[in-house]
């Protein structure tokens, strides 16, 4: 009895130390796996404090992190890129404005003939004559001076026309940008149009006649101002949708503008003096067929005159010669 009473408690005691291993083992295991939550924990609150100090500011309970998401989400979705850079424009998004113009001056040998065909050449292009200017220097030259109005996709094609329907003398092209003008006018007249409106509600709403003057004054003034720069708004519009052509159109050998021609030369001499020859010649007989009848009648009248003349003179040589001996018979017979 004893015996067995003896192993009994040899059992029971391998029985309490094999639980208490058990325990202890499972105690530890839960510790350590306690203390990696808490760890890890830790961690995530030092990744959640360091995240507002990277964003915009922090705020309580995390709603700087908050914001500064909401921030980057709608940065993402408006285009990518943090709102404190800005974007580059893209490219063509802008139309640019240039205002273009040119000057020829060319040799043609028929002034009318060109004229019709540069007028021909600017309509057909769909564009118009300004300006148009003939000026005769004298019976034989005339010049022509055209200001030509032309679309501007058409500027180059239209001065190859006008700068080959005769001899190219001189050829000026210029062009000039003017976009950041033509946004600045936009600009300023929305702003002013924008003002006329607050001026015109406030007078809607103004109840005192001092008030009512004084804002009709302030509308006065800022209406003036918006017609101004509707006027510059209208002015570039027009200068950049259709580039300015002035063409000047002179025959061969004409005088220059002051009406002085070239120094002549040995064979321009002998031309004038041909000329000159001619004319004098062309003159004197103008002269003697103008005076023709004249001197017809003249000599017809001096012809007269002289045959009466004869006449006379043979009269009176033939009445001596029959009077004489009539005077000595008397004398005979007076004896």
């Amino acid at each position: 009895m004893e015996r067995n009473s003896g192993t009994d408690r040899s059992s029971a005691r391998g029985r309490a130390v094999l639980v208490a291993g058990v325990l202890g083992l499972v105690l530890a295991v839960g510790g350590c796996g306690a203390s990696s939550d808490v760890s890890g924990g830790n961690e995530k609150a030092a990744d959640g404090k360091a995240a507002p100090r990277e964003g915009f500011a922090d705020g309580p309970d995390g709603a700087g992190a908050d914001e500064g998401g909401a921030a980057s989400s709608a940065r993402e979705r408006a285009g990518g890129k943090p709102s404190g850079s800005k974007a580059a424009p893209k490219p063509g998004t802008a139309a640019t404005h240039v205002i273009r113009t040119a000057t020829l001056s060319v040799e043609v040998r028929s002034v009318p003939k060109a004229v019709a065909a540069a007028r021909a050449v600017a309509e057909g292009a769909g564009g118009l004559v300004a300006t148009e200017n003939t000026e005769r220097l004298d019976d034989t030259y005339e010049t022509s001076h055209l200001v030509l109005r032309v679309p501007q996709d058409r500027f180059q094609e239209v001065l190859r026309e006008l700068a080959g329907s005769g001899k190219l003398l001189s050829r000026t092209s210029n062009a000039k940008d003017v976009t950041d003008q033509v946004v600045d006018v936009e600009s300023r007249t929305a702003t002013q149009r924008a003002s006329v409106a607050r001026v015109r509600e406030l007078m809607d709403r103004a109840e005192k006649i001092s008030d009512v003057v004084a804002l009709e004054g302030e509308l006065s003034s800022r209406q003036s101002d918006l017609e101004s720069l509707l006027a510059q708004q209208s002015s570039l519009k027009d200068r950049t949708s259709l580039a300015t052509i002035t063409v000047d159109l002179t025959p061969p050998d004409a005088p220059d503008a002051d009406g002085r021609e070239e120094d002549p030369g040995f064979l321009d001499a002998l031309g004038g003096g041909w000329d000159a020859f001619v004319t004098m010649l062309r003159w004197i007989a103008v002269a003697f067929g103008a005076a023709f009848p004249f001197l017809l009648t003249a000599a017809l009248l001096a012809l007269l005159v002289r045959r009466v003349l004869r006449a006379r003179r043979a009269a009176r040589g033939t009445v001596p010669a029959v009077t004489a001996p009539a005077t000595g018979k008397d004398g005979a017979s007076a004896h």
